[in-house]
């Protein structure tokens, strides 16, 4: 009988952290805030409140998924954990949503963020084959190992972090502290509990990439010590950050100036440190776009491993095909490619949009799944609990269904179409699955 191929348990807590914090703090942190602050007419209080709320959800619901990701601690992540819960069907599908949605419109809205900043050094004309080019790399890197990438994701994490750290303590130092922060929440004639939906939604973008360290559980060398303190402990040093630096860009420039800036983190460098100090932050903010991108590649890629093994996929055979640095090639230039596909379109928010509200309806899943298994496995060792259990996970429902009902009813004829497509591309899933375990039986 032929031996299994098994991937490396090579990963420790350092990389589970970098990935979290990498995949995090990418785009949404320098771009965002001029969707979030159009959404509110111009006003910074709702938006300032809204990165505060939205990271306190992110917590309640990195607490609730830390639980089922350590008791199932298996690479693939969300879908294994659905499959346990609510049945294979149910954990396809969200494999499937990922694996030709989710990752790849990510990681395509990253690319093009990165060749829209790049064009301050190379002129305008050149955003697509730049975009391409920085998926490319990231799939080159990704192809080279599982340690490998790890490292590439440290060294992106430590150097997105100084233009972080930058921004904020100058933008005390340097901004006039005169434009209003908290005050008002609104822009006249809104109602702000339809905005709020709003906001989160793109806030949602800049805190995204928090499970992605469960993806690759079934690498980690010791999952049950290193996830809590790598999802919580990582979500919780995000949010503090975000507030931080979202405060110091209203120290700068007024909330309806960013509103009118695509890249309002590059305007509030320059108003800063000045033309040339502002195009060396720039770099900066790209390698962290870029090292996003890296970290998204790296886990999408697993999920779509993991259904190609289980041979739910279309060409499960190649796509399941791991290379002699034991990584699933395939499964990595699948995701890549279509990745260069959308990054055709050049839309960064509706490729977030559409990323952020499919991934959301299969989180809000994951936190029933956690409730589901309790009462299903009740004996099965759980070496982390979810604090306050049921009030934790409660939160982390509602609010998942706040956003998904936000987006589909109350958010607009976009938005709600936007939504409405990203439901259909996920339900394609549904023949596929019947095809293929046709064909297995």
């Amino acid at each position: 009988m032929e031996k299994k191929q098994e991937l490396k348990k090579n990963l420790g807590m350092s990389t589970a952290m970098a990935t979290v914090v990498g995949c995090v703090i990418g785009s949404g942190v320098f771009f965002k805030p001029q969707a979030i602050y159009t959404a509110t007419g111009g006003a910074p209080g709702l938006g300032m409140l809204a990165w505060l709320i939205t990271g306190l959800v992110c917590i309640a619901a990195a607490m609730t998924f830390a639980e089922v990701a350590i008791m199932i601690p298996k690479t693939g992540g969300m879908v294994v954990y659905l499959e346990e819960a609510f049945g294979k069907k149910v954990g396809f599908l969200a494999g499937w949503m990922q694996s030709i949605l989710f990752y790849p419109a990510m990681i395509a809205a990253l690319a093009v963020i990165f060749a829209e900043q790049a064009t301050l050094f190379v002129g305008e004309g050149l955003q697509l084959p730049m975009a391409i080019g920085a998926i490319i790399v990231v799939i080159i890197l990704n192809n080279l190992g599982s340690a490998v990438g790890g490292a590439v994701q440290i060294v992106f994490t430590i150097c997105k972090l100084i233009p972080l750290i930058l921004l904020m303590v100058f933008g005390f130092i340097r901004g006039s502290g005169a434009n209003p922060i908290f005050t008002p929440m609104v822009g006249e004639g809104l109602n702000p509990a339809i905005i709020l939906g709003q906001l989160m939604i793109a806030i949602l973008f800049a805190f995204e990439g928090w499970t992605n360290v469960g993806a690759i559980a079934g690498e980690m060398k010791n999952p049950g010590k290193d996830l809590p303190i790598a999802i919580v402990g990582g979500v919780s040093a995000i949010m503090a950050v975000y507030f931080v630096i979202n405060l110091a860009y209203l120290w700068v420039l007024p909330a309806d100036q960013l509103m009118n800036l695509s890249a309002p983190a590059s305007a509030v460098a320059i108003a800063i440190f000045g033309d040339v100090g502002g195009k060396i932050i720039s770099v900066g903010i790209m390698i962290s776009v870029l090292g996003a991108a890296n970290g998204f590649i790296l886990s999408g890629s697993r999920v779509t491993y993991s259904l190609a093994e289980d041979g739910t996929l279309p060409f499960s055979k190649t796509l399941a095909r791991i290379n002699k640095a034991q990584v699933p090639t395939n499964s990595i230039f699948l995701v890549g490619g279509l990745a260069c596909l959308y990054a055709i379109s050049g839309q960064f928010n509706r490729l977030t949009d559409l990323a952020v509200f499919a991934c959301w309806i299969f989180y809000t899943l994951t936190f029933f799944a956690v409730i589901r298994l309790r009462k299903t496995m009740p004996d099965v060792e759980r070496s982390y609990k979810v604090p306050l259990y049921p009030v934790i996970p409660a939160i982390a429902i509602i609010s998942g269904m706040y956003v998904i009902l936000n987006q589909l009813l109350m958010a607009g004829s976009t938005t709600r179409m936007l939504a409405i497509g990203s439901i259909v591309l996920t339900l394609i899933g549904l023949p596929i699955y019947n095809v293929t375990t046709r064909k297995k039986a």
